[in-house]
């Protein structure tokens, strides 16, 4: 499995692909306190509607584990995999976005 990931990521430490794992799951925890503490700061608790609550989920939690997952990639000395990683993704999404407008 190691190795899967060592290829996939163009690593070559399996002590790097640890410390990657180890972000990812400490990021998803850190985000979802986040969150947490921002529902709490503006005043969304179980009794508000979910058409209000789950906008505000996707408006906070995306944000806050991007810059999260660079903070604890910078912390375990993984920055640079973190930095490119995020601009592969969201490379992805926009060439995803450009083909939708180009169809339309």
């Amino acid at each position: 499995m190691l190795e899967k990931l060592k290829q996939r990521w163009g690593i070559e430490s399996n002590l790097q692909v640890i410390l990657i794992l180890i972000v990812f799951s400490v990021t998803g925890s850190a985000a979802v306190y986040v969150k947490k503490i921002i529902f709490d700061l503006i005043g969304i608790d179980s009794d508000t509607s979910l058409w209000f609550k789950i906008p505000m989920y996707v408006l906070t939690i995306i944000p806050a584990y991007q810059i999260l997952l660079l903070v604890f990639g910078f912390i375990f000395g993984q920055f640079t995999f973190f930095y490119n990683f995020q601009k592969k993704s969201f490379g992805r999404f926009i060439k995803k976005k450009e083909k939708t407008e180009k169809e339309v």
